[in-house]
């Protein structure tokens, strides 16, 4: 073999092993120069996140605790392996959580028509709910068939944890992503496609008319700290609202939150993402009840900046006792919009710098929703390219329900404020997944 042809296979073999390593240590950039967004970590002063301790996920993984995940099993596996230390989970593709489909749910036994006859409201009636019913009735049997679900489509992420999506095009269908009792977790580059819950619940006493109540949030956040979501996309996908069927004159709601923050979850950024085509979108604070407000005062700090929120019911968000910092949001809205923010429970929402576009038909004045009296901050905020004060405009709209200025806190963990002219044109070209940096 000729010198020339021995120093080549040296070259080639180095080459090699480099790649090797750098795929096993997850430190390679597909862009020379950026780093690994795998090993980025939340700016300081980038909203609550940043606060104390700060936000860094599996930035600190060794090589052993860096997994490439193209299947729902295993993802689960790298949530399950490593024994507490850093991960990074690298998402590659869209991952089915869904598994083989409903009907693999469903116990020996349980038959939806049966299900709709027994509790039909001219057989069951509306003073009454289901939760009594025995395990080997219709109810009974949807309880089992939906703890199989729940199972299979839930996926716990421990502390200290990265998951990101590789390039455009990664993401999770149908999973419910639960970020419970731990700190210090990144999510990142990640379409989310929204679970569809197989057997909501009749609820014949919920509101005048009853109503079905499905589970399974996308992502949420129970009682964490330190969480960071970033450039992440929220999607009903290929199963809106539109093409649910209705029964005993109800829609079958199959869809709950995109992201919810509850149970004494605190110190969250949430930052460039998309959020869209969805009815209850986020909740911060699940109850007004006692026992819920003693776990939650003095918790519930979470940031949202530079996201988009786009053809949306409601709740973008709903909060109730957190102090939480909206800015630089852009929130689009067509015909069926109920509203944005809603003003909860001892809330202390500061919402500044935002625009809004309206369509024809949504008025400014349902921007703001009050469910309790809580005061607010909402300065400079433009509406269809014009400044509005959103307070006056809702109290003149809903004179009913009175909204106070003055949420009695400024925030100080910003790391940059676009003015609110310029949101749409910032927001709409870079936030979501597919456009992480």
């Amino acid at each position: 073999m000729s010198v020339l042809a021995c120093h080549a296979r040296v070259i080639a073999a180095l080459a090699g092993c480099t790649a090797l390593v750098l795929a096993l240590t997850g430190t390679a950039s597909a862009h020379p120069g950026h780093p690994d967004p795998a090993r980025q970590v939340l700016a300081a002063h980038d909203g609550w996140g940043a606060q104390g301790t700060g936000t860094t996920g599996g930035a600190a993984a060794d090589r052993a605790h860096v997994y490439t995940v193209a299947t729902w099993e295993e993802f689960k596996a790298a949530l399950a392996d490593g024994g507490g230390a850093p991960r990074i989970i690298r998402v590659k593709g869209m991952i089915d959580a869904d598994g083989p489909g409903c009907a693999s749910f469903e116990v020996p036994g349980y038959d939806f028509a049966a299900y709709l006859d027994r509790y039909a409201p001219e057989h069951w009636g509306r003073t009454s709910t289901l939760d009594a019913e025995p395990d080997d009735s219709p109810e009974g049997l949807r309880r089992a068939s939906a703890a199989r679900q729940d199972a299979f489509i839930k996926a716990d992420v421990p502390a200290d944890t990265t998951i990101v999506g590789i390039g455009r095009g990664a993401g999770l269908k149908g999973a419910s992503l639960q970020i419970k009792g731990v700190d210090n977790v990144i999510v990142r580059n990640l379409g989310f496609e929204s679970p569809l819950d197989c057997f909501p619940q009749w609820d014949p006493t919920d509101t005048a008319d009853g109503n079905w109540n499905s589970e399974y949030d996308s992502a949420v956040i129970h009682g964490s700290t330190h969480v960071w979501i970033d450039h992440d996309t929220f999607t009903d996908g290929g199963h809106p609202d539109s093409t649910l069927p209705s029964y005993f004159g109800r829609i079958y709601q199959q869809h709950d939150g995109e992201l919810d923050i509850v149970k004494g979850a605190d110190l969250v950024t949430a930052s460039w993402n998309v959020f869209e085509d969805h009815d209850k979108t986020i909740l911060i604070g699940n109850s007004d009840s006692a026992a819920t407000a003693a776990v939650d005062r003095g918790h519930l700090r979470v940031t949202f900046h530079h996201n988009l929120f786009a053809n949306l019911v409601e709740r973008a968000p709903r909060v109730r006792f957190g102090q939480v910092d909206s800015y630089d949001n852009h929130f689009v809205a067509r015909e069926g919009y109920g509203y944005s923010y809603g003003i909860g429970m001892e809330s202390q929402l500061v919402a500044e710098h935002n625009a809004f576009t309206l369509a024809d038909g949504v008025t400014a004045g349902s921007i703001l929703k009050k469910w309790k009296d809580a005061p607010l901050t909402a300065d400079d905020n433009y509406v269809n390219g014009a400044p509005a004060d959103l307070i006056a405009v809702h109290n003149a709209e809903v004179p009913g329900e009175i909204l106070r200025s003055g949420a009695g806190w400024t925030p100080v963990l910003r790391t940059r404020v676009d003015p609110a002219r310029a949101v749409p044109g910032l927001v709409d070209h870079r936030a979501g997944a597919g456009h992480l940096r």
